[in-house]
């Protein structure tokens, strides 16, 4: 059966897509942690990133860079926190999480966005 994020990636659920090419599909966090945090999730449906083979992980996690660097820019944080959790969805994902201090990597703040949030943030991060 396919997981959320692939139904995701197919356009089965609605997402605020940030970046898609032939490996990853990333997209906005409907709870995030701060404005931007996004989840870059490989195409291909795998239980944990340490499953990809060697290659694809080497390409999924240019992407995550690449991805991680878009958000750097646009939102003119100070750091770009990664994260990999890997309990909450059998179907790998790096969280990216804009972040100036210490204070914002807090999982307290993680909080449902508003549609106006994910609206302003997609324009931002994709223009």
């Amino acid at each position: 059966m396919a997981t959320l994020f692939t139904k995701i990636i197919q356009g089965e659920i609605p997402s605020y897509k940030v970046y898609e090419d032939d490996v990853v599909y990333a997209f906005l966090d409907i709870n995030p942690m701060q404005k931007g945090h996004t989840l870059v999730v490989p195409k291909v449906e795998v239980d944990q990133l340490i499953d990809l083979d060697e290659k694809l992980f080497d390409r999924y996690m240019h992407r995550v860079r690449y991805v991680a660097q878009i958000l750097r820019a646009k939102t003119n944080c100070k750091r770009v926190c990664m994260v990999v959790v890997g309990y909450e969805m059998p179907h790998a994902h790096v969280h990216l999480i804009p972040t100036n201090s210490m204070e914002d990597f807090d999982m307290k703040k993680i909080h449902p966005a508003t549609k106006e949030e994910l609206e302003e943030m997609h324009k931002l991060l994709t223009t």
